[in-house]
């Protein structure tokens, strides 16, 4: 094996280790240190139609369905980080194989996971509860990484780059914030959205936005991202950084009032 991939294997191991060392400590402060993040497990609901016999008609109707464990759901969000970086490691000729094609499989599968569970939790500080809502904002946010790896499934090897998934996946991307900002703005005074509210935004905007850049720069190759591999190296430091930062903000945004 070349001494590159050599190098981007250990690195994987080194981000691999960095991630569940995060998910220990969280967990641990999540169930046992941190009362109110353990208390914090919000009610998913299912709203429906129900027959009222007196009025005749079908009326709303909510039931309660199951606490949301939070805690431990952010935590697993860096578990599934450090998870994927070890079956990389351990299919470690395939994922070599991948990278001289210009893709990586492991990497959308991890994303489609992780990040779904993570904008789902996020919802949930913004008060969405209901659990049909919660499934399609997770289905969105995953079928939007599924489109980065059909972007890279149908430009290997190709002279004229097709992109015609990395714009729709940038459309349905968008669907999960839509509902979020609509139950952010639905009071109408901005004055009373938390401090955390806003940096959640912001995090999330500011380093998720990172990941597209990224791609774009591998497929325009633009300076050092006409090699593959560091486009790939930029992956594995964002998802640390952008994961890490997120995760023990929305932690502690369970917190607030």
């Amino acid at each position: 094996m070349e001494e590159k991939f050599k190098k981007l294997l250990n690195f994987n191991k080194i981000m691999g280790l960095i991630h569940f060392i995060q998910f220990i400590i969280m967990l641990f402060l999540a169930t046992n240190v941190i009362q109110k993040i353990s208390q914090f497990k919000p009610m998913i609901t299912q709203n429906y139609l129900a027959y009222n016999i007196k009025t005749q008609s079908l009326e709303p109707a909510v039931r309660n369905l199951f606490e949301l464990p939070f805690g431990i759901l952010v935590a697993s969000f860096l578990l599934i980080s450090a998870l994927a970086h070890l079956i990389i490691c351990l299919n470690s000729k395939k994922y070599v194989e991948d990278l001289k094609n210009g893709i990586n499989k492991f990497r959308w599968f991890e994303y489609a996971i992780s990040s779904s569970i993570m904008i789902v939790l996020i919802a949930t500080l913004f008060g969405v509860y209901d659990i049909a809502s919660l499934i399609l904002i997770f289905a969105s946010n995953a079928i939007m990484n599924i489109f980065g790896l059909i972007m890279e499934e149908m430009n290997i090897k190709t002279k004229k780059t097709k992109w015609g998934p990395f714009i729709y996946g940038g459309i349905i991307g968008i669907v999960p914030w839509i509902t979020i900002l609509l139950y952010m703005f639905g009071t109408g005074n901005f004055d009373l959205v938390p401090w955390f509210v806003w940096a959640i935004i912001i995090t999330y905007f500011v380093f998720f936005s990172t990941f597209p850049i990224n791609m774009y720069l591998q497929y325009k190759k633009v300076g050092k991202w006409k090699d593959y591999l560091y486009g790939e190296k930029i992956y594995i430091i964002l998802s640390l950084v952008a994961k890490t930062a997120l995760a023990w903000l929305v932690l502690f945004g369970a917190m607030q009032p």
